[in-house]
């Protein structure tokens, strides 16, 4: 009997530390469906508010005509270009400069011979070869 009572006492108390809980989680079908009220946007009421919206109607015809009918700076270009190609600027011949450049007796680099002297030069030989062993004996000796 001593048994009896202390399990229906345990679950007394289960339930009553239970229950709070059950009854305190919140109802997640009513949260999305008030959510979804809220944030529910009327796309036909907004698309006909725009479209009421004549308060600035640009009138693109009209606007090209004004700009075509301005008498604004008319620019001749024929008339420019023959003015350009008429003034008695330096003329340059760039056929008698390459001329000139090619005949100064500027000092011609004989890329040839600083290659070939380059390449007799006495500077430090390495001997790659000799270098990887060496560093493959450090590695062998290391482990």
């Amino acid at each position: 009997m001593k048994r009896f009572t202390l399990s229906i006492t345990a679950f007394a108390l289960a339930s009553v530390a239970v229950v709070p809980f059950v009854y305190s989680a919140p109802n997640f079908d009513g949260l999305r469906s008030d959510t979804l009220d809220k944030t529910a946007v009327d796309f036909d009421k907004l698309r006909r508010e725009n479209l009421d919206k004549d308060a600035v109607a640009v009138d693109f015809d009209k606007l090209r005509r004004e700009n075509l009918d301005k008498d604004a700076v008319a620019v001749d270009f024929d008339k420019l270009r023959r003015e350009n190609l008429d003034k008695d600027l330096i003329a340059v011949d760039f056929d008698q400069l390459r001329r000139e450049n090619l005949d100064k007796d500027a000092v011609a680099v004989d890329f040839d011979k600083l290659r070939r002297e380059n390449l007799d030069k006495d500077w430090i030989a390495v001997d790659f070869d000799k270098l990887r062993r060496e560093n493959l004996d450090k590695d062998v000796a290391m482990v």
